[in-house]
Protein backbone atom coordinates (compact mmCIF):
# COMPACT_ATOMS: atom_id res chain seq x y z
CA UNK A 1 0.00 0.00 0.00
CA UNK A 2 2.79 2.25 0.63
CA UNK A 3 3.30 2.50 -3.20
CA UNK A 4 0.36 2.63 -4.31
CA UNK A 5 0.87 6.48 -5.45
CA UNK A 6 3.69 5.08 -7.37
CA UNK A 7 1.86 2.25 -8.85
CA UNK A 8 -1.28 4.68 -10.00
CA UNK A 9 1.75 7.41 -11.59
CA UNK A 10 3.06 4.99 -13.85
CA UNK A 11 -0.09 3.27 -14.96
CA UNK A 12 -0.94 7.06 -15.76
CA UNK A 13 1.94 7.59 -17.47
CA UNK A 14 1.58 4.36 -19.65
CA UNK A 15 -1.79 3.96 -20.26
CA UNK A 16 -3.14 7.89 -20.07
CA UNK A 17 -6.59 7.90 -19.60
CA UNK A 18 -7.68 7.81 -15.50
CA UNK A 19 -9.83 5.12 -16.23
CA UNK A 20 -7.24 3.01 -17.89
CA UNK A 21 -4.67 3.89 -15.83
CA UNK A 22 -7.43 2.53 -12.24
CA UNK A 23 -8.49 -0.65 -14.14
CA UNK A 24 -4.82 -1.52 -14.35
CA UNK A 25 -3.83 -0.31 -10.84
CA UNK A 26 -6.58 -1.96 -9.39
CA UNK A 27 -5.55 -5.54 -11.46
CA UNK A 28 -1.90 -5.26 -10.29
CA UNK A 29 -2.89 -4.99 -6.33
CA UNK A 30 -5.10 -7.82 -6.96
CA UNK A 31 -2.31 -10.01 -8.66
CA UNK A 32 0.15 -8.52 -6.28
CA UNK A 33 -1.92 -9.88 -3.32
CA UNK A 34 -2.62 -13.14 -4.38
CA UNK A 35 0.96 -13.84 -5.15
CA UNK A 36 2.78 -11.71 -2.05
CA UNK A 37 4.02 -14.65 -0.91
CA UNK A 38 6.44 -15.28 -3.33
CA UNK A 39 7.85 -12.28 -3.36
CA UNK A 40 11.52 -12.03 -2.41
CA UNK A 41 13.22 -8.96 -1.23
CA UNK A 42 13.89 -6.02 1.12
CA UNK A 43 11.69 -3.52 -1.34
CA UNK A 44 8.45 -4.41 -2.90
CA UNK A 45 7.97 -0.79 -4.82
CA UNK A 46 10.45 -2.13 -7.81
CA UNK A 47 7.93 -5.74 -7.68
CA UNK A 48 4.64 -3.66 -7.78
CA UNK A 49 5.62 -1.37 -10.33
CA UNK A 50 6.60 -4.66 -12.41
CA UNK A 51 3.24 -6.11 -12.03
CA UNK A 52 2.21 -2.56 -13.07
CA UNK A 53 3.78 -3.08 -16.52
CA UNK A 54 3.06 -6.64 -16.88
CA UNK A 55 -0.46 -5.88 -16.57
CA UNK A 56 -0.57 -2.67 -18.90
CA UNK A 57 1.08 -4.84 -20.73
CA UNK A 58 -1.56 -7.68 -20.55
CA UNK A 59 -4.55 -5.05 -21.24
CA UNK A 60 -2.79 -3.43 -24.72
CA UNK A 61 -1.75 -6.98 -25.68
CA UNK A 62 0.52 -7.79 -28.44
CA UNK A 63 0.20 -5.03 -30.78
CA UNK A 64 0.36 -2.38 -27.87
CA UNK A 65 -2.51 -0.65 -29.59
CA UNK A 66 -3.70 2.60 -27.32
CA UNK A 67 -6.37 1.03 -24.32
CA UNK A 68 -8.73 4.51 -25.27
CA UNK A 69 -8.25 7.84 -27.00
CA UNK A 70 -5.33 9.71 -26.14
CA UNK A 71 -6.49 12.63 -24.12
CA UNK A 72 -3.95 14.87 -21.96
CA UNK A 73 -3.28 14.92 -18.79
CA UNK A 74 -5.67 16.82 -16.37
CA UNK A 75 -3.40 19.98 -14.95
CA UNK A 76 -3.42 19.09 -11.60
CA UNK A 77 -2.01 15.65 -12.36
CA UNK A 78 0.27 16.28 -15.14
CA UNK A 79 2.89 18.42 -13.17
CA UNK A 80 1.19 20.24 -10.40
CA UNK A 81 -1.93 22.28 -9.39
CA UNK A 82 -1.50 25.73 -9.60
CA UNK A 83 -2.35 25.63 -5.67
CA UNK A 84 0.87 24.19 -5.37
CA UNK A 85 2.50 27.33 -5.59
CA UNK A 86 0.54 29.56 -2.97
CA UNK A 87 3.66 30.91 -1.23
CA UNK A 88 4.93 32.28 -4.61
CA UNK A 89 4.96 35.93 -4.44
CA UNK A 90 4.87 36.94 -7.75
CA UNK A 91 1.47 35.87 -9.66
CA UNK A 92 3.60 36.10 -13.11
CA UNK A 93 6.17 33.61 -11.80
CA UNK A 94 3.24 31.55 -11.00
CA UNK A 95 1.26 31.20 -14.31
CA UNK A 96 4.95 30.67 -16.19
CA UNK A 97 6.25 27.92 -14.31
CA UNK A 98 2.76 26.36 -14.27
CA UNK A 99 2.29 26.59 -17.83
CA UNK A 100 6.38 25.18 -18.35
CA UNK A 101 4.53 22.20 -16.12
CA UNK A 102 1.87 21.61 -18.77
CA UNK A 103 4.25 21.82 -21.38
CA UNK A 104 6.59 19.38 -19.79
CA UNK A 105 3.65 17.17 -19.09
CA UNK A 106 2.83 16.95 -23.10
CA UNK A 107 6.25 16.30 -24.20
CA UNK A 108 6.80 13.64 -21.87
CA UNK A 109 3.12 12.06 -23.24
CA UNK A 110 4.52 12.51 -27.11
CA UNK A 111 8.28 10.38 -26.49
CA UNK A 112 7.57 6.52 -27.34
CA UNK A 113 6.31 4.63 -24.65
CA UNK A 114 9.65 2.38 -24.09
CA UNK A 115 11.42 6.27 -23.43
CA UNK A 116 8.51 7.46 -21.47
CA UNK A 117 8.39 4.62 -19.15
CA UNK A 118 12.46 4.48 -18.45
CA UNK A 119 12.11 8.27 -18.15
CA UNK A 120 8.94 8.56 -15.59
CA UNK A 121 10.64 5.80 -13.48
CA UNK A 122 14.07 7.36 -13.40
CA UNK A 123 13.02 10.60 -12.70
CA UNK A 124 9.60 10.67 -10.96
CA UNK A 125 9.85 7.43 -9.37
CA UNK A 126 13.55 7.78 -8.59
CA UNK A 127 14.16 4.12 -8.93
CA UNK A 128 18.01 3.03 -9.82
CA UNK A 129 19.03 1.69 -13.12
CA UNK A 130 18.86 -1.94 -11.83
CA UNK A 131 15.39 -1.61 -10.43
CA UNK A 132 14.30 -0.29 -13.77
CA UNK A 133 16.04 -3.37 -15.82
CA UNK A 134 14.49 -5.65 -13.40
CA UNK A 135 11.07 -3.55 -14.03
CA UNK A 136 11.44 -3.46 -17.52
CA UNK A 137 12.98 -6.43 -18.44
CA UNK A 138 15.60 -5.15 -20.02
CA UNK A 139 19.54 -5.42 -19.36
CA UNK A 140 20.93 -2.35 -17.72
CA UNK A 141 22.76 -1.12 -20.69
CA UNK A 142 19.57 -1.11 -22.52
CA UNK A 143 18.15 0.97 -19.61
CA UNK A 144 21.35 3.15 -19.73
CA UNK A 145 20.94 3.72 -23.08
CA UNK A 146 16.68 4.76 -23.39
CA UNK A 147 16.78 7.38 -20.83
CA UNK A 148 20.05 8.83 -22.34
CA UNK A 149 17.85 8.86 -25.48
CA UNK A 150 14.73 9.91 -23.65
CA UNK A 151 16.14 13.22 -22.11
CA UNK A 152 17.94 13.97 -25.77
CA UNK A 153 14.35 13.69 -26.85
CA UNK A 154 12.91 15.70 -24.08
CA UNK A 155 15.70 18.13 -24.13
CA UNK A 156 15.02 18.33 -27.53
CA UNK A 157 11.33 18.96 -28.07
CA UNK A 158 11.55 21.60 -25.30
CA UNK A 159 13.80 23.63 -27.28
CA UNK A 160 12.14 23.34 -30.54
CA UNK A 161 8.53 23.71 -28.50
CA UNK A 162 9.67 27.06 -27.40
CA UNK A 163 7.88 30.17 -27.90
CA UNK A 164 9.62 31.92 -31.01
CA UNK A 165 11.84 29.01 -31.53
CA UNK A 166 12.49 28.37 -35.09
CA UNK A 167 10.75 25.20 -36.38
CA UNK A 168 12.09 22.66 -38.38
CA UNK A 169 11.19 22.01 -41.71
CA UNK A 170 8.49 19.16 -42.10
Amino acid sequence: MPHLDAAYNLARWLARPPVDADDIVQEAMLRAYSSFETFRGSDGKPWLLAIVRNCFLTAVGRSRRPLAATVPLDDDVALGDPALFADEPDAESVVIQFEQGRRLGGIIEGLPEDFREVLVLREMEDLSYRQIAQITGAPIGTVMSRLARARTMLKTRWRSDEPGAPHAMQ
